[in-house]
């Protein structure tokens, strides 16, 4: 090859290379990809019942995982679908804590893959996260290490006929974790007095250390994250005042 021919090889391999950066970088640094908390997502399943009018079948009488999301990024990597054997070791703990509520056994995985690519994929820029293993993994780790239950139970917050204020629910996380966290309900239809609790969220840092979920002065989202796509949702940020608890085997009042 001429000498010419050779640098003018070089030169566009080099521009090809230098390209190929730019728009890995481009991927990267996109504003649909940049996130700065996580957020530890946990619902009420009665409420959950309720929300999409679905009659489920022994709904667990516990809080469960909906997600763990990173904020303001959604489907970061399309091409990285979910493989259930990645998982399979931690399938018990996932049926029992992470379970797919609306939805019965032969198609469990169905929630698990939407909330991989969707919300998965995106929290696997931390190192910490980055399969579909250590993603769901830390998911649980973090659940039981909140252990929300028990904490509501310390606080005298438990599933009845009775109302609590909102004040007094976040009033009482922030007394346990030193956070603020999101408080989520489904607003009162025609026939009812009240909102009903559904879903409380906890966010942390990218080091995964406990933050507020909403600083000083920025507003509060209305909701984010749902189903996969088909199952109406209604949940909104709790307004001050009172809230439903509603009993497992008590979706309606």
């Amino acid at each position: 090859m001429e000498p010419a021919a050779a640098r003018r090889v070089l030169l566009c391999s080099v521009c090809l290379a230098l390209w190929c950066l730019r728009c890995a970088h481009g991927l990267r640094s996109s504003g649909n990809h940049e996130w700065e908390k996580l957020i530890m997502v946990q619902h009420w399943p009665a409420t959950v019942c309720k929300e999409i009018e679905n009659n489920c079948r022994n709904p667990p009488d516990y809080w469960t995982i909906h997600g763990l999301w990173a904020d303001k990024a959604e489907k970061c990597n399309r091409s990285w679908h979910f493989n259930f054997n990645e998982i399979k070791d931690l399938v018990q703990d996932m049926k029992i804590y992470w379970p797919d509520v609306i939805h019965s056994e032969p198609v469990l995985s169905r929630f698990w893959k939407h909330e991989w690519e969707k919300h998965g994929t995106c929290a696997a820029q931390l190192d910490a996260l980055n399969s579909q293993k250590k993603y769901f993994g830390k998911g649980l780790d973090l659940y039981k290490g909140l252990a929300l239950n028990s904490m509501l139970e310390k606080f005298g917050i438990i599933p009845s006929g009775n109302y609590y204020q909102i004040a007094d629910i976040k009033d009482a996380l922030a007394n346990v974790y030193g956070v603020i966290p999101k408080i989520q309900c489904l607003p009162p239809k025609q026939d009812e007095e009240v909102q009903t609790l559904g879903q409380i969220e906890l966010c942390f840092t990218k080091d995964l250390q406990l933050r507020n979920c909403t600083e000083h002065g920025e507003p509060e989202a209305r909701r984010r994250g749902a189903w996969p796509a088909g199952v109406a949702t209604g949940l909104e940020v709790c307004k001050d005042g009172p809230a439903f608890y509603p009993p497992p085997q008590e979706t309606k009042r």
